[in-house]
C-alpha cells in the first residue's frame, strides 16, 4: 500500500493505476478522465480498508472489482486509487483519527464532510475528473456540499453495490462526485441502468418554505435564487410552494409512533421530518448491527470519537418499531410520488448551513447532524434520487441547493440540473451582489 502525500490533500489512502484494456474501442463516453474510488469498493487484489486500520488488518485482498469500478474503467475513465473514508461509513463529518481529515480545498478551516471525504475532496482539489462514493444517509450529499461540488445521490437499487461493503443495504446506493454537471451526467450516462430520459422539463417545481427556514446560516437567499432560475427557465405556473412538514405529517399516517417520543424534535424544526429522520436512524442502526456486529464484538476495534458511541448505539439497538419505520417508509414513498409525479422536482437545502469547523465540540455537532438528517432522510427514506448543486462561495464559504426527482427519474434529474445550472449561478450571482 502507498502512502499518501502531502501534495494529494490527503485525499487519497492508496495510490495505483487501472487502465482501460489496451484494444478498447476509441471514443468512449469517459475517454481520458481520471477518477478515484472511495475505500469501500473492492478492487481485485488490493485490501478495502473501509475507514479503519482494523478492518483492513483482518480482511484478505478482494479476489473481484466492483462492476461500478469496472464499468467506468471499461468506459474509458482510468482509475488512480483509492480515497479516505471515515470508519465504518459511519459518519456525515469527514474526520479519521487513524488516516487523517482531508483537507477541504475550497473552506480549510472547515471539515470536508464524510464518509466519502476523499471522494468529495479529489475532486473539489482537480486531483481527479470525478470520483465514486456511497451514499447511506448522506455520504455523498454531505461531502459535495461542504466542497462546493456537485454530488448525486441515485435511486436506491438502481446501481449494483455488489463487492461494495455494505452499511445498511435498503439505504445504500454507489453516488458520485464531478466539478461540472456535464461531467456528472457522463458518468451517470454509463452507470445508471435506466432507459435515457433526454426529458428537461419539469412538470412540477415544490420549493417547500420550512425546509429553507430551518437553515442555520443567514443565507436566506438561496430559495429566492432557486425561484427565480426556475421561473426563469420554466414560467412560474408551475412553482408550489408547499409546507414539506405539514404536507407529510398528513399523507404518512405512521409518523404517529415517532412525533412525541424523539429528542430530535427539539433541534430539527419540523417535527415530521425528525420523526423520518428517527426513523432512519433507526433501521440503519438494525442493519449495520446485523451487518457487522459480530466483527465489531470480536476484533472490539479502537474506534474514534463519534463513531465509537454510533457503533455502540447500533450495537445495543433492539430492533423494536422496524416495522412501524417500513410501513413510514412506504407511506412517504407513496406520499412523495403523488406530490411530484413522473416529472416534478423537490427543491431543498442540502444541508443546514456552512460545513461545520474541524474540532467542533460534539453537543454543537450533534445539534447540526439532528438537522441535517431531518433534510437528508427525505431522499434516504423515499429512496428517490438527489443532486447537489453548488451555488458559489458566500462570505468564503461554500453555499448549495438540493434537487429531487422520483426512483427512477436519475436522467431526468440530471439533464434538468445541467440545463438549469447556468441560471442558478447567475441568479446567485445576483443574490450575492445585492446582500453585500
Amino acid at each position: 500500500m502507498e502512502v499518501k502525500g502531502d501534495d494529494d490533500y490527503g485525499a487519497f489512502i492508496e495510490r495505483f493505476e487501472l487502465r482501460p484494456p489496451p484494444h478498447s474501442p476509441p471514443h468512449q463516453p469517459l475517454q481520458g478522465l481520471t477518477f478515484a474510488v472511495k475505500d469501500i469498493f473492492d478492487i481485485s487484489g488490493h485490501v478495502t480498508g473501509f475507514g479503519s486500520p482494523e478492518w483492513a488488518r483482518t480482511h484478505r485482498p478482494a479476489t473481484s472489482t466492483s462492476p461500478v469500478v469496472l464499468a467506468a474503467i471499461d468506459a474509458g475513465a482510468i482509475c488512480v486509487g483509492k480515497t479516505v473514508m471515515d470508519e465504518m461509513a459511519y459518519s456525515i463529518n469527514g474526520e479519521n483519527v487513524h488516516y487523517g481529515t482531508p483537507t477541504n480545498p475550497c473552506a480549510p478551516d472547515r471539515v470536508p464532510g464524510g464518509s466519502s471525504s476523499g471522494s468529495a475532496v479529489a475532486v473539489a482539489a482537480k486531483l481527479v475528473d470525478f470520483s465514486l462514493g456511497t451514499d447511506t444517509g448522506g455520504s455523498v450529499r454531505v461531502p459535495a456540499a461542504y466542497c462546493g461540488i456537485f454530488g448525486f445521490r441515485p435511486s436506491h437499487g438502481i446501481i449494483s453495490t455488489t463487492n461494495v461493503i455494505p452499511m445498511a443495504q435498503s439505504f445504500d446506493t454507489v453516488g458520485w462526485f464531478a466539478r461540472d454537471p456535464i461531467t456528472l451526467t457522463r458518468v451517470g450516462n454509463v452507470l445508471l441502468q435506466l432507459p435515457i430520459d433526454t426529458t428537461k422539463q419539469p412538470t412540477r417545481i415544490v420549493i417547500p418554505e420550512d425546509c429553507f427556514q430551518c437553515l442555520t446560516s443567514p443565507i436566506d437567499q438561496i430559495s429566492h435564487i432557486v425561484n427565480k432560475s426556475m421561473e426563469k427557465l420554466f414560467g412560474s405556473d408551475i412553482i408550489n410552494h408547499e409546507n414539506l412538514g405539514d404536507y407529510i405529517h398528513h399523507k404518512v399516517p405512521s409518523l404517529g409512533k415517532f412525533m412525541s417520543n424523539t429528542s430530535e424534535n427539539q433541534t430539527s424544526g419540523i417535527p415530521s421530518l425528525a420523526a423520518i429522520s428517527h426513523s432512519m436512524r433507526l433501521l440503519q442502526r438494525s442493519e449495520f448491527k446485523a451487518n457487522h456486529g459480530e466483527w465489531v464484538n470480536t476484533i472490539k476495534p479502537n474506534l474514534g470519537p463519534g463513531i465509537s458511541e454510533r457503533v455502540s448505539e447500533a450495537l445495543s439497538e433492539t430492533c423494536e418499531n422496524i416495522e412501524w419505520c417500513c410501513a413510514m417508509r412506504t407511506e412517504l414513498h407513496a406520499a412523495l410520488c403523488a406530490l411530484l409525479e413522473d416529472h416534478g422536482v423537490l427543491a431543498i437545502p442540502t444541508v443546514p448551513g456552512p460545513p461545520p469547523k474541524l474540532r467542533v465540540e460534539a453537543h454543537t455537532l450533534e445539534l447540526y447532524r439532528a438537522r441535517a438528517f431531518s433534510l437528508l432522510s427525505i431522499a434516504g427514506m423515499s429512496r428517490f434520487c438527489q443532486i447537489n448543486i453548488p451555488l458559489g462561495m458566500r462570505d468564503n464559504l461554500p453555499v448549495s441547493v438540493s434537487l429531487l426527482a422520483r426512483h427512477g427519474a436519475d436522467h431526468f434529474l440530471l439533464n434538468l440540473a445541467q440545463a438549469l445550472y447556468p441560471t442558478l449561478k447567475e441568479q446567485a450571482s445576483i443574490a450575492w451582489e445585492l446582500g453585500n
